[in-house]
Protein backbone atom coordinates (compact mmCIF):
# COMPACT_ATOMS: atom_id res chain seq x y z
CA UNK A 1 0.00 0.00 0.00
CA UNK A 2 0.95 3.62 -0.50
CA UNK A 3 1.60 5.48 1.98
CA UNK A 4 -0.75 8.63 2.73
CA UNK A 5 1.84 11.69 1.34
CA UNK A 6 2.95 9.33 -1.42
CA UNK A 7 -0.84 8.62 -2.14
CA UNK A 8 -1.37 12.41 -2.11
CA UNK A 9 1.86 13.19 -4.48
CA UNK A 10 0.87 10.50 -7.28
CA UNK A 11 -2.74 11.75 -7.36
CA UNK A 12 -1.76 14.85 -8.10
CA UNK A 13 0.59 13.55 -10.92
CA UNK A 14 -2.17 11.56 -12.44
CA UNK A 15 -4.78 14.89 -12.22
CA UNK A 16 -2.27 16.56 -14.15
CA UNK A 17 -1.32 13.82 -16.49
CA UNK A 18 -5.12 13.80 -17.56
CA UNK A 19 -5.30 17.96 -17.67
CA UNK A 20 -2.34 18.13 -19.60
CA UNK A 21 -3.36 15.00 -21.66
CA UNK A 22 -6.57 16.94 -22.70
CA UNK A 23 -6.22 20.19 -22.61
CA UNK A 24 -5.34 22.06 -25.65
CA UNK A 25 -2.24 24.20 -24.62
CA UNK A 26 0.38 23.52 -22.04
CA UNK A 27 0.01 24.05 -18.52
CA UNK A 28 1.82 25.35 -15.32
CA UNK A 29 4.37 22.66 -15.32
CA UNK A 30 4.45 20.49 -12.44
CA UNK A 31 8.49 19.86 -12.22
CA UNK A 32 8.65 19.89 -8.60
CA UNK A 33 5.80 17.20 -8.00
CA UNK A 34 7.63 14.99 -10.86
CA UNK A 35 10.52 15.43 -9.18
CA UNK A 36 9.08 14.30 -5.44
CA UNK A 37 7.48 11.42 -7.11
CA UNK A 38 10.40 10.14 -8.91
CA UNK A 39 12.09 10.20 -5.51
CA UNK A 40 9.61 8.41 -3.51
CA UNK A 41 9.63 5.76 -6.41
CA UNK A 42 13.43 5.25 -6.03
CA UNK A 43 12.99 4.40 -1.99
CA UNK A 44 10.20 2.45 -2.69
CA UNK A 45 12.09 0.39 -5.44
CA UNK A 46 14.97 0.40 -2.15
CA UNK A 47 12.58 -1.05 -0.36
CA UNK A 48 11.50 -3.82 -2.65
CA UNK A 49 14.92 -4.53 -3.31
CA UNK A 50 14.35 -5.98 0.66
CA UNK A 51 11.67 -8.02 0.40
CA UNK A 52 12.28 -11.76 -0.43
CA UNK A 53 12.00 -13.10 -4.37
CA UNK A 54 8.08 -14.63 -5.07
CA UNK A 55 6.47 -12.40 -2.57
CA UNK A 56 2.87 -11.37 -3.88
CA UNK A 57 2.68 -8.23 -2.38
CA UNK A 58 6.26 -7.59 -3.93
CA UNK A 59 5.12 -8.33 -7.48
CA UNK A 60 1.59 -5.92 -6.73
CA UNK A 61 3.97 -3.30 -5.32
CA UNK A 62 6.52 -3.38 -8.17
CA UNK A 63 2.69 -3.48 -11.09
CA UNK A 64 2.15 -0.10 -8.88
CA UNK A 65 5.51 1.62 -9.71
CA UNK A 66 5.48 0.53 -13.40
CA UNK A 67 1.88 1.98 -13.69
CA UNK A 68 3.28 5.73 -11.92
CA UNK A 69 6.10 5.79 -14.16
CA UNK A 70 4.24 5.40 -17.06
CA UNK A 71 2.16 8.11 -15.81
CA UNK A 72 5.41 10.10 -15.29
CA UNK A 73 6.49 9.35 -18.75
CA UNK A 74 3.37 9.67 -20.32
CA UNK A 75 2.91 13.08 -18.52
CA UNK A 76 6.60 14.49 -19.77
CA UNK A 77 5.92 13.23 -23.63
CA UNK A 78 2.45 15.25 -23.32
CA UNK A 79 4.14 18.36 -22.83
CA UNK A 80 6.98 18.06 -25.65
CA UNK A 81 4.65 16.77 -28.11
CA UNK A 82 2.52 19.77 -26.93
CA UNK A 83 4.72 22.33 -27.24
CA UNK A 84 7.16 21.16 -29.89
CA UNK A 85 5.69 19.24 -32.50
CA UNK A 86 7.03 16.17 -31.64
CA UNK A 87 3.82 13.91 -33.05
CA UNK A 88 2.92 14.88 -36.63
CA UNK A 89 -1.07 15.51 -34.60
CA UNK A 90 0.41 18.23 -32.80
CA UNK A 91 1.17 21.73 -33.60
CA UNK A 92 4.15 23.75 -32.38
CA UNK A 93 3.21 26.24 -30.12
CA UNK A 94 6.70 27.06 -28.79
CA UNK A 95 6.94 30.37 -29.67
CA UNK A 96 3.33 31.16 -27.88
CA UNK A 97 4.80 29.44 -24.64
CA UNK A 98 7.49 31.29 -24.75
CA UNK A 99 6.22 34.52 -25.30
CA UNK A 100 3.49 33.59 -22.17
CA UNK A 101 6.36 33.04 -19.97
CA UNK A 102 8.13 36.14 -20.72
CA UNK A 103 5.50 38.20 -20.02
CA UNK A 104 4.14 36.30 -16.81
CA UNK A 105 4.82 38.46 -13.81
CA UNK A 106 6.34 37.94 -10.75
CA UNK A 107 4.44 35.46 -8.69
CA UNK A 108 2.51 33.72 -11.17
CA UNK A 109 3.34 30.27 -11.81
CA UNK A 110 5.78 29.07 -14.34
CA UNK A 111 4.35 27.09 -17.22
CA UNK A 112 8.14 25.51 -18.30
CA UNK A 113 10.44 24.40 -16.24
CA UNK A 114 13.62 25.73 -16.22
CA UNK A 115 14.98 22.98 -18.60
CA UNK A 116 11.98 23.67 -20.77
CA UNK A 117 12.76 26.89 -21.26
CA UNK A 118 16.47 26.37 -21.57
CA UNK A 119 15.22 24.22 -24.39
CA UNK A 120 12.38 26.44 -25.93
CA UNK A 121 14.83 28.75 -26.64
CA UNK A 122 16.98 26.68 -28.16
CA UNK A 123 14.55 24.94 -30.48
CA UNK A 124 13.13 28.19 -31.21
CA UNK A 125 16.39 29.64 -32.46
CA UNK A 126 17.55 26.44 -34.05
CA UNK A 127 14.14 27.16 -36.04
CA UNK A 128 14.62 30.42 -37.34
CA UNK A 129 18.47 29.37 -37.96
CA UNK A 130 16.94 26.74 -40.65
CA UNK A 131 14.63 29.10 -42.11
CA UNK A 132 16.42 31.61 -42.72
CA UNK A 133 19.25 29.51 -44.15
CA UNK A 134 16.94 27.02 -46.41
CA UNK A 135 14.17 29.80 -47.28
CA UNK A 136 14.53 33.13 -46.05
CA UNK A 137 18.02 34.24 -47.62
CA UNK A 138 16.84 33.03 -51.00
CA UNK A 139 13.99 35.26 -51.10
CA UNK A 140 14.12 39.12 -51.81
CA UNK A 141 14.64 41.07 -48.89
CA UNK A 142 11.31 42.52 -48.20
CA UNK A 143 10.43 39.12 -47.42
CA UNK A 144 13.73 37.35 -45.22
CA UNK A 145 12.21 38.45 -41.99
CA UNK A 146 9.60 36.28 -40.10
CA UNK A 147 7.90 37.07 -37.28
CA UNK A 148 7.05 33.66 -35.56
CA UNK A 149 4.61 34.41 -32.81
CA UNK A 150 2.00 35.53 -36.40
CA UNK A 151 3.79 32.23 -38.34
CA UNK A 152 2.95 29.44 -36.01
CA UNK A 153 -0.71 29.10 -34.91
CA UNK A 154 -2.02 29.48 -31.61
CA UNK A 155 -3.66 27.13 -29.27
CA UNK A 156 -7.34 26.45 -29.80
CA UNK A 157 -8.92 27.01 -26.49
CA UNK A 158 -12.24 26.99 -27.71
CA UNK A 159 -12.27 23.50 -29.10
CA UNK A 160 -14.67 21.51 -26.40
CA UNK A 161 -13.38 19.40 -23.75
CA UNK A 162 -15.02 16.40 -21.27
CA UNK A 163 -14.72 17.56 -17.38
CA UNK A 164 -15.50 16.21 -13.78
CA UNK A 165 -16.25 18.63 -11.28
CA UNK A 166 -14.39 17.91 -8.04
CA UNK A 167 -15.85 21.47 -6.60
CA UNK A 168 -19.35 22.86 -7.00
CA UNK A 169 -19.19 26.40 -9.10
CA UNK A 170 -22.08 28.48 -9.21
CA UNK A 171 -22.95 31.01 -12.22
CA UNK A 172 -20.20 29.68 -14.83
CA UNK A 173 -20.56 32.22 -18.18
CA UNK A 174 -20.38 29.74 -20.96
CA UNK A 175 -21.73 31.98 -23.59
CA UNK A 176 -21.84 35.66 -23.31
CA UNK A 177 -24.91 38.07 -24.49
CA UNK A 178 -25.02 39.18 -28.03
CA UNK A 179 -27.15 40.09 -30.81
CA UNK A 180 -28.17 36.84 -31.45
CA UNK A 181 -28.65 35.23 -28.10
CA UNK A 182 -29.25 35.60 -24.17
CA UNK A 183 -25.75 35.53 -21.64
CA UNK A 184 -25.87 31.58 -20.66
CA UNK A 185 -25.19 30.96 -17.28
CA UNK A 186 -24.69 27.38 -15.67
CA UNK A 187 -23.84 25.51 -12.10
CA UNK A 188 -21.71 22.66 -12.19
CA UNK A 189 -22.47 20.10 -9.33
CA UNK A 190 -19.68 18.39 -7.62
CA UNK A 191 -19.10 14.91 -9.33
CA UNK A 192 -20.87 16.16 -12.30
CA UNK A 193 -20.16 15.32 -16.18
CA UNK A 194 -19.76 17.85 -19.05
CA UNK A 195 -18.92 18.81 -22.06
CA UNK A 196 -17.83 22.46 -22.34
CA UNK A 197 -15.63 24.83 -24.33
CA UNK A 198 -12.14 24.66 -22.42
CA UNK A 199 -11.86 28.46 -22.48
CA UNK A 200 -14.87 28.53 -20.66
CA UNK A 201 -13.03 26.60 -17.37
CA UNK A 202 -9.47 26.77 -18.07
CA UNK A 203 -9.26 28.68 -15.01
CA UNK A 204 -11.19 26.07 -13.03
CA UNK A 205 -8.55 23.32 -14.45
CA UNK A 206 -5.85 25.68 -13.53
CA UNK A 207 -7.57 25.79 -9.47
CA UNK A 208 -8.32 22.05 -9.14
CA UNK A 209 -12.26 22.53 -9.39
CA UNK A 210 -12.24 20.33 -12.17
CA UNK A 211 -10.87 17.89 -13.83
CA UNK A 212 -10.13 16.90 -17.51
CA UNK A 213 -11.20 13.45 -18.51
Amino acid sequence: MLSGTVFLNVSLVFQAWLNEKFSPELLENKSELVECVMEQLTHMEENLQRVRKGDVKASVHRMEIDRIRFVLSSYLRSRLQKGFNLHILHRQFFPHVLEKEKSRADGDPSFLSPEEFAFAKEYLANTEMYLRNVALKHMPPNLQSIDMLKAVPEPCLDSFVFLRVKERQENILVEPETDEQREYVVDLDEGSQHLMRYRTIAPLVASGAVQLI
